[in-house]
Parts: C-alpha cells; sequence; structure tokens
C-alpha cells in the first residue's frame, strides 16, 4: 500500500474530514505541527500508521523536519491542506523528488510577489504597494487614493486587516496590525516556514463591489472563490462558491456552494481565476481564487492560494458535486490520474446547496451584540430558524466547548474571535443565503447569556 505523509496544520479544512479521506486512499503517516483538535485526536491514532506531534523544535528548519520524517517513513507523496504549511511542504516534496506546487509555491502565499507576478501580466486587482515598514507605509498612502486597506502578506482568515480613511489613521492601523500578527503567531496563525513573516505586509485600494448585477437573489456578497487544482502546471476549476456579505472591515460571515451565477457571468469569472493561476507557475496543488465582482461586469483578483479553501469548502463541495477533493488529490500525488471535472461545475450540476456560517458576536447589519452569550450548540441546532427541509449542524472541531463566552468581535483580528462553524444543508443556494440571514438575527436571542460577564460589568 503506498505511504503518505499528512503535515497538519491550523487552518484548511477540518482535519478530521480530509485525514479520514487521505487515509482511505493510502497508509498515512501524520506529522503535526499543531495540536490536534479534541474531537480528531483519538480517531487519528486509528487512522494513521504513526502520529508524531509538535516535531518541529525551535531552531531547526521546517522543510528539514518534514522531508526526515517523509524519509523515515518512505513516503510517496507530503500533503497539507493548511495555508501556514504550504511553502514548507512544497520545498519538502520538491527536495525529495515528489509530487507538490512546486518552486511557485511562495508566489500563492506571499501577497507580494502574487500581486508583483498579476502585475506583470496585466491581471486586473486593486493598486497596491508592499510596505515592511511606517515610513513605506506613509509613502504608499501618499501614492494610493483612500480609502487603503493594510494587510499582512502572509496571513489568512482575513486576520490583521485595517482600513484606513485618512492619512491620520495610518500610524494606528500599522501599529494595530502588527500587534494583531503577533498575537496570532501565539495562536498558531501564522507562516510556519518563513521567518519574519508577520513583518511583512501590502496596502491596496478598496475597489467597490455590486453583487446586484452578478446574482439573481439578495443577501449576496461582492465576491466569489473558484475552488479548483493544478494538474502537471494545468489549472483544472472545479465550482464556483458564493459568500454573504463580509464584517467590516473585511471578516468572511459565511461561504455557499454553489454560487449562484448565470452561465456567462461564470465563465468569465473563471477565465480570469485561469490567467491568475497560469501566472503564478503552479505544478501540482489545489487551489482558492477570490475574485471582486463590480459594476459594469468590472471583476478584479484579490488572492489565490497554492490549496484548496478553508472552513468547510472541502465538505461542501462532496456533499453537492459527490467530489471527494482530499482523496482525489492524494491519488494525483501518488501519480494517479482521478477524474477531475473536464468543465467547471455548476448550480444545474449540484444536488441542492450548502453553506458554513462563522459564527461572530456581529448582527447582520455590523453592529456588535448589545449582550455578552455563550455559546451553546445544542441550543443552536434545535432553535435556530430555518425554511423547510434545510439542517445545520456544528463543527464540532472548529467550534469553542459548550458554556464558554462567545469572543467580542474584533475587527483586526477577524475569524479569530470566532465562536464556531456551523454547515447548512438545503435545497438551492438561495435558501442558504436567507436562512444563515435568520440565524445571524436569532443568535443573540437564543444563546444564554453569559450573567458573569455582565455581573462584572
Amino acid at each position: 500500500m503506498s505511504k503518505v505523509l499528512y503535515v497538519h496544520a491550523k487552518g484548511g479544512p477540518p482535519v478530521g474530514h480530509a485525514l479520514a479521506r487521505v487515509a482511505a486512499r493510502s497508509a498515512v503517516h501524520l506529522l503535526a505541527l499543531s495540536e490536534l483538535p479534541a474531537t480528531v485526536a483519538e480517531r487519528a491514532t486509528s487512522l494513521c500508521d504513526s502520529v508524531v506531534t509538535h516535531a518541529a523544535p525551535e531552531g531547526r528548519d521546517l522543510v528539514e523536519v518534514i522531508t526526515a520524517r517523509a524519509r523515515e517513513v518512505r513516503a510517496e507523496a507530503v500533503v497539507t491542506f493548511s495555508e501556514y504549511a504550504v511553502v514548507a511542504v512544497a520545498e519538502a516534496s520538491r527536495r525529495l523528488g515528489l509530487r507538490g506546487a512546486g518552486p511557485a509555491a511562495t508566489l500563492a502565499r506571499d501577497k507580494r510577489l502574487m500581486r508583483a507576478a498579476w502585475e506583470r501580466r496585466g491581471i486586473p486587482q486593486p493598486r497596491f504597494r508592499a510596505v515592511t515598514t511606517l515610513a513605506e507605509l506613509e509613502r504608499a498612502a501618499s501614492e494610493l487614493s483612500f480609502p487603503l486597506l493594510l494587510k499582512a502578506a502572509w496571513s489568512a482568515g482575513s486576520t490583521a486587516h485595517q482600513i484606513i480613511e485618512t492619512p491620520g489613521d495610518v500610524r494606528d492601523a500599522w501599529e494595530r496590525s502588527r500587534a494583531v500578527m503577533a498575537e496570532s503567531a501565539l495562536l498558531g496563525f501564522a507562516e510556519l516556514h518563513v521567518a519574519g513573516a508577520g513583518e511583512d505586509f501590502i496596502v491596496e485600494e478598496i475597489v467597490s463591489g455590486c453583487a446586484e448585477e452578478w446574482f439573481d437573489g439578495s443577501g449576496w456578497g461582492d465576491y466569489v472563490s473558484v475552488e479548483g487544482v493544478v494538474v502537471g502546471g494545468v489549472f483544472r476549476p472545479v465550482c464556483v462558491s458564493g459568500r454573504m456579505p463580509t464584517v467590516a472591515p473585511f471578516t468572511e460571515r459565511a461561504g455557499i456552494t454553489p454560487a449562484a451565477l448565470g452561465s456567462a457571468a461564470q465563465d468569465r469569472i473563471v477565465e480570469l481565476a485561469r490567467r491568475a493561476v497560469d501566472a503564478l507557475g503552479l505544478e501540482d496543488c489545489g487551489t482558492h481564487t477570490e475574485i471582486k465582482l463590480g459594476a459594469d461586469g468590472r471583476m478584479w483578483v484579490i488572492e489565490t492560494a497554492a490549496r484548496f479553501g478553508g472552513a468547510m469548502t472541502v465538505p461542501q463541495i462532496e456533499q453537492v458535486f459527490g467530489l471527494d477533493l482530499a482523496g482525489m488529490f492524494t491519488d494525483q500525488l501518488l501519480g494517479g490520474s482521478p477524474a477531475w471535472p473536464a468543465r467547471v461545475l455548476t448550480p444545474q450540476d449540484a444536488v441542492g446547496a450548502a453553506g458554513s456560517l462563522v459564527v461572530l458576536a456581529v448582527n447582520g447589519d455590523g453592529s456588535p451584540w448589545a449582550r455578552r452569550h455563550l455559546w451553546d450548540s445544542a441550543t443552536v441546532v434545535r432553535s435556530a430558524p430555518l425554511g423547510a427541509g434545510s439542517t445545520l449542524s456544528v463543527v464540532a472541531e472548529s467550534a469553542l466547548p459548550d458554556g464558554a463566552p462567545v469572543p467580542v468581535y474584533d475587527p483586526a483580528a477577524g475569524a479569530n474571535t470566532m465562536a464556531a462553524v456551523c454547515l447548512l444543508s438545503a435545497d438551492r443556494p438561495q435558501t442558504v443565503v436567507s436562512d444563515f440571514a435568520a440565524v445571524v438575527d436569532a443568535l443573540p436571542r437564543i444563546l444564554p447569556t453569559d450573567v458573569t460577564e455582565e455581573a462584572r460589568a
């Protein structure tokens, strides 16, 4: 039986989902660079031939750790689904002579290099500048048009995003973004291979979106993501996922599979994603490309990644399209020829729709909850208002323990302040959007109040 080294780190699809599907295709040796969720740890022991945790001692090169372990277990492929380990795994695979994203993986991780590659190809994107110091940010702010968005070059999940409205906001935004990156590193949400990555940023102009011209129904966000894979250097689109509007500044609230787009609009979006991915020169990897939708058919590429979409994107695709992306990608890395779709899949190809909701202490209009609440999965599943035929569940490994206080939403910290991720199944994409809007409105009514916090206040 073939052998795979599975490198686990924070982020990506739920490790319990992905690990089970990789294990169904190959013997698995798990290298955990961050702690496994409690709901997965015991199961991992039965799924894997070996489990090694926290095997990257400080001061030792992570690529060396991965390549050494791969040689020990005689791995025929090295796989990761984490944004923070993509670059290290790509380099380890290259050193081992195995299939992987290739040396261009850094271009799909470092937003500065990514944007520069697109600029050379004339791919539409917001105007930007790379910055590493306050002085560089001040100079960039004088060259670009306000409002601006400051974001960390190696971040994920909208962490450390800061909107800069005026020149007077520059210093505070710089200090807050750097502080959030340091806090995220302590939580394990940081690049694992590149030293000092938390000091690298880009600042970009904020382009105006217009969801109404792209979607038939209401409640959709003004950007989408194209999910796909690169096979031997050739981009293969799988489907397009939609979003609900973000929470200020740009924290994702919900993703929906598939996006309710017409065929002509979807074709244009996919073609732009193809140009963006092709410009990076990737070899074998999943892809997740975010595109902003504007008025009069305008589009801008925001970013891409050399891995599949995070949160519940991968399970959602499996549910509605019947594609096991983690398993198929494992086959590809092992030298197989999985049956990737011959064309991008559409809502007409889907069986129903699915979506994932990030639970934040924010109302539908973006305002913070008036009171503090405690997380309670059973209450949410039992009492959340849903349409007929819809079902809701809580992703156990992405949720706080029941009874834990729901964090106050921090715009700079983004998804770091979430309480849970919920998964919804419905008959069609528009139903997912409507159900999630109702759930967001209901959460502060149905969750128990944090009386201890109120007493302190």
